[in-house]
């Protein structure tokens, strides 16, 4: 798991530009701590930051392969989880490989493929080929968006790309500018960006599952992978058991690496039935022991109170899982003080104002298992794949007809300036991109209403939530070098459970039901019924006492940034009421008033610390 940047442009020669290229590359310097690397030509560019996984010696980068006289140079982050099978098959082709890396084999794949050579990937990456013959520039980024690629282009016809904003803002031709889509991503839709949006003005996402060309005639964009729609034939047994050879299939694939992995553990269904295969793996291979990890904060034991959202703390199931399968397991306490002091640095992992301590306690957590090792599996995406959040079953929420977690945007409106509201019409913007979204479904003729609805559903989750979360795994993850698998977004397991229908997913009238029907041989019994519990939140009140102090500041400063955008008068009012008897539905969950304080805090500081100009 690395860090890529890289500059094309066919106005001027960059073998000149060295030092803007360092500048670009240094911002990514968590993602890869283990080394860096550069190559340039006349019109290209490329620096990357490596975090060593596989093949030490031979997966330098940019990896360079010379056919023809020609040069084609590659530059990549993500794992290759089909490697074998690549291998064999381009050996069989003729190619002769000289590494054990994944680098050459998808550099390779493309000599043989070109264009298509996406598709016989099965992995999480984003990479760059400069195909020296053709003068083009060749990116792709993974099926589900797991690894990140931002690009844009600049008035003088660069085109430069990342796999974070700071190092496209980076680049001096690059400004932190806000236009009215912007405005609008970052008040009502929040961490859950538009899909392609990359937020500052002009700089887009590489959406998952597309590839791009760029070159002398401009630039292309396209899509190698979508969802298809078609009937669902296999019974409930059938299915249950398909479910379960697919997703360990996914788990025994992502444990290829030269150094050992672990697994994020919580005593919950997804990343129980990731721990309990793996132990298997383990056992099978005569692995070493195998490490889980968990998290919570110093005396939430005191202040955790069961609610309809978070019925249950994590540990005592994670002490059972744990003891199940026999793991060597490291319970890591956050400090609700130092999470606060935390909550802008996560801001600056994310490049934008994200999910505050959510974020902030994820990278602490990352921080911490990265002092024992460098790879780790994670249950991330489960909920989104197989139907696990309220929104899946309330009537009220199936039929709101709209994002199921755009509720709050009607309880952020009133703190919005009253320019900014004239300005951009924001409950529209919001019901444009969603009648965007739903365009994109691929339907079914012979889904019946409900059905149909619940298509649609996955569908918002999978192309619009679930890249919050994903954001969230990477950026957090990797500003400390730790790199995060996600085998619930193995894409022939989410290719499979997209066409299940609705009454299977929820077989047993439960959320996940059909995985908890696909894991009951697997888990011990109170772990496949324990109901969904989300990742965990501090219940302290200092956290709270603390947020309050911070927004009270900002209010005590005329010059806030924070203020071009929110209404002092609103934000001092809002600030008046008993905050502790206050909750808010904040995407889907009920969590507690500093989430949002939090929210307005990373706000203030982005646009301080990254100099963000409104248009």
């Amino acid at each position: 798991m690395c860090g890529i940047t890289g500059w094309i442009d066919f106005t001027r020669n960059l073998t000149q530009e060295w030092e803007i290229l360092r500048r670009m590359n240094e911002t990514l310097q968590s993602r890869g701590p283990d080394g860096e690397g550069f190559w340039f030509s006349e019109h290209a560019a490329l620096g990357h930051r490596r975090l060593i996984v596989i093949d030490p010696e031979g997966g330098s980068q940019p990896m360079i392969k010379k056919v023809d006289g020609y040069e084609f140079v590659i530059n990549y982050n993500g794992e290759i989880y089909n490697m074998e099978e690549l291998r064999l098959k381009l050996r069989s082709l003729g190619h002769t490989l000289e590494t054990r890396s994944d680098v050459e084999l998808i550099l390779t794949a493309y000599l043989e493929w070109g264009e298509d050579c996406p598709k016989h990937l099965n992995g999480i990456f984003a990479f760059v080929i400069w195909d020296g013959k053709k003068q083009a520039c060749f990116a792709a980024r993974d099926r589900l968006g797991v690894k990140p690629f931002f690009y844009t282009k600049t008035k003088d016809n660069a085109f430069l790309f990342g796999s974070e904003l700071k190092a496209i803002l980076a680049h001096p031709e690059v400004e932190p500018v806000l236009d009215d889509q912007g405005l609008a991503e970052i008040l009502v839709m929040g961490p859950a960006r538009t899909p392609g949006c990359g937020v500052f003005k002009d700089i887009h996402e590489l959406r998952p599952g597309q590839v791009l060309r760029y070159d002398r005639n401009g630039l292309k964009t396209w899509t190698y992978w979508e969802l298809t729609s078609r009937e669902h034939e296999d019974d409930l047994k059938t299915t249950a058991e398909k479910v379960r050879e697919l997703f360990r299939d996914a788990v025994k694939r992502q444990l290829v690496s030269d150094i050992p992995v672990g697994t994020m553990l919580s005593g919950g269904l997804d990343s129980s039935a990731i721990a309990a295969c793996m132990a298997q793996v383990y056992q099978e291979e005569n692995r070493g022991p195998l490490h889980t990890f968990s998290v919570d904060y110093i005396d939430n034991e005191k202040y955790f109170h069961v609610n309809e959202f978070q019925p249950n703390a994590d540990p005592p199931w994670v002490k059972m899982m744990s003891e199940e399968i026999g793991s060597e397991h490291h319970t890591i306490l956050l400090d609700n003080h130092e999470l606060f002091r935390s909550i802008i640095q996560a801001m600056e992992a994310r490049d934008l104002p994200g999910m505050a301590d959510v974020d902030a306690s994820m990278l602490l957590f990352a921080r911490e298992i990265k002092k024992e090792m460098s790879v780790v599996l994670s249950g991330e995406s489960a909920d989104e794949v197989f139907g696990g959040y309220p929104w899946f079953h309330r009537e009220e929420m199936v039929n709101a007809d709209t994002f199921p977690w755009a509720r709050l945007v009607e309880k952020r409106l009133p703190f919005i300036s009253p320019e900014i509201k004239e300005r951009v019409n924001l409950p529209e913007y919001v019901e444009a991109r969603y009648q965007e979204a739903l365009a994109e479904v691929p339907r079914f003729s012979e889904d019946y209403t409900r059905e149909a609805r619940m298509r649609e559903m996955f569908y918002l989750n999978l192309t619009r939530w679930m890249p919050t979360l994903l954001d969230r795994n990477d950026r957090m993850s990797m500003a400390f070098g730790l790199e995060v698998r996600v085998p619930f977004c193995d894409h022939h397991l989410v290719e499979y459970v997209w066409n299940i229908p609705w009454s299977m997913k929820k077989h047993g009238n439960r959320e996940k039901g059909l995985l908890r029907y696909a894991m009951k041989e697997v888990l011990p019994k109170p772990i496949v019924e324990r109901k969904k519990s989300p990742y965990p939140k501090t219940h302290h009140p200092d956290y709270l006492r603390l947020m309050k102090k911070q927004i009270r500041e900002i209010l005590d400063d005329p010059s806030a940034p924070l203020f071009q955008l929110l209404d002092p008068k609103e934000v001092e009012s809002f600030m008046n009421q008993d905050l502790t008897q206050l909750h808010l539905p904040w995407f889907g969950q009920l969590m507690n008033v500093p989430a949002l304080l939090a929210y307005w805090w990373q706000i203030n500081e982005w646009m301080k610390r990254y100099k963000v100009v409104i248009q």
